[in-house]
């Protein structure tokens, strides 16, 4: 499996040097992502490389920069552990507590009134607490981060990803649950019984068909929003790309045929909605048997992998299985979304060799784009879940917030979120 490795070398300061090791690079068949200068004395410059390999690569890469006469490799970076020494996240009071007075109206015993107010008007617990910006962030580590079940605590690291990017990009507290549970209904009693204490739920790197059952048991018990990322988010990034996909293109999105690869959590939810905006022609392919009665569910075609490569328009695929297809499969012209991630089923840009309109992976094609703003607008508006239409609208909104020519905009714009937010509460019924 490949994964953004980061690694320090230092040359000797001569025009050519660099080039060399990045010919290296590329005659080692790896893909540089980033370069950039950590320090320069007189002679020599140190810089760091992130680089996408597998780790069987290794060897091989040093044994090539070693032999070059003016480099020296320095070792493997540690930014990305430092950047999570400590973790990621922490409370803070957004009150200073500076003086006795204070700390008595925060505390006992001035906090007494307000409980009593919340006591009489419970709905004022969203204007007196942090619970209309708080956010359960939770799983069962049965799927993390696209690695499986790497086991419950190993995927802490990723639930804290999620809530620095709530709070950074939208100012939300979520907090990261890690819940023990072999059954669907022990997990569910579990994230109802902490319910109270959020404004909604988060669900995240659960695996399918688990999920589809925790989400709905949720949904049904609890009158506040949850959401499965991986199915719902993902979905709108995926259709906000295809709609700006098929303007490039000069296609009609609801004219043509979609086929979907891989109808797990992701490629389920992107198939649903999908359907949602009105398309008319859905072909799906699964292993799974239960995963072809979701297609059934959506009135989709079930064909064989074959024939959903040969026949659709837009190739839309969420597998988990790196180079699944084969570029020579591709029709001239077909949209190609491959979303595994850390290794997608066709890289970009063989598809676009291959003849593909227009070819994005599971890196671009983020749901980081739109669940701040999905969960911001839901909290803002006090919903009591997400419906197909907000999602529709959020897809159209971070479509429109796009750059010309390019499918989805940059995730740090913090206005894309904005216009995500702002599209769900339109969207929002009076009471969901």
């Amino acid at each position: 499996m490949k994964i953004s490795e980061i690694f320090q070398i230092e040359t000797a300061d001569a025009s050519g040097n660099l080039a060399d090791v990045l010919d290296v690079i590329a005659k080692t068949g790896l893909v540089v992502e980033h370069v950039s200068t950590i320090r320069r004395d007189q002679d020599r410059t140190l810089w760091e490389l992130t680089v996408e390999m597998d780790e069987s690569v290794h060897p091989e890469l040093l044994r090539r920069l070693n032999a070059l006469p003016s480099v020296r490799f320095v070792g493997w970076s540690d930014r990305v552990f430092d950047r999570h020494r400590g973790g990621k996240i922490e409370m803070h009071s957004r009150v200073a507590i500076t003086t006795q007075q204070i700390l008595r109206d925060i505390s006992t015993p001035g906090v007494a009134r307000v409980c009593l107010a919340i006591r009489a008007e419970p709905e004022k617990v969203f204007d007196f607490t942090y619970v209309g910006r708080a956010v359960a962030v939770v799983t069962d580590g049965s799927s993390i981060a696209g690695l499986g079940n790497i086991g419950l605590r190993a995927g802490m690291p990723a639930l804290e990803g999620k809530a620095a990017v709530l709070a950074n990009l939208m100012g939300i507290s979520g907090i990261p649950l890690l819940v023990e549970s072999a059954s669907v209904e022990q997990f569910v009693e579990v994230v109802t019984a902490v319910s109270p204490s959020f404004g909604a739920i988060l669900l995240t790197d659960i695996s399918a068909p688990r999920c589809f059952e925790i989400e709905q048991k949720l949904r049904a018990r609890l009158s506040l929003p949850v959401m499965h990322i991986e199915q719902h988010a993902t979905a709108v990034v995926t259709l906000a790309a295809l709609l700006n996909a098929t303007r490039q293109t000069g296609a009609s999105l609801n004219t043509l045929t979609v086929g979907v690869v891989g109808l797990g959590s992701a490629g389920s939810g992107i198939a649903k909605l999908l359907q949602s905006h009105g398309i008319k022609q859905l072909l799906g392919y699964d292993l799974r048997t239960e995963a072809m009665g979701r297609l059934a569910q959506l009135h989709g075609q079930r064909e064989t992998l074959e024939k959903i490569v040969q026949r659709s328009d837009v190739l839309i695929c969420a597998t988990g299985v790196p180079r699944l297809i084969h570029a020579d499969r591709l029709r001239r012209g077909q949209i190609v979304f491959a979303l595994s991630t850390p290794d997608p089923e066709i890289d970009p840009a063989a598809a676009l060799a291959a003849g593909a309109a227009i070819a994005a992976d599971g890196r671009s094609i983020s749901n980081v784009l739109c669940f701040p703003g999905l969960f911001d607008g839901v909290l803002r508006c006090r919903a009591r879940g997400f419906t197909e239409a907000m999602l529709v609208a959020a897809a159209g909104a971070l479509a429109g917030a796009a750059a010309p020519g390019q499918l989805l905009p940059d995730p740090l714009d913090s206005t894309v979120h904005e216009r995500v937010s702002q599209a769900v509460q339109s969207a929002a019924p009076a009471a969901v």
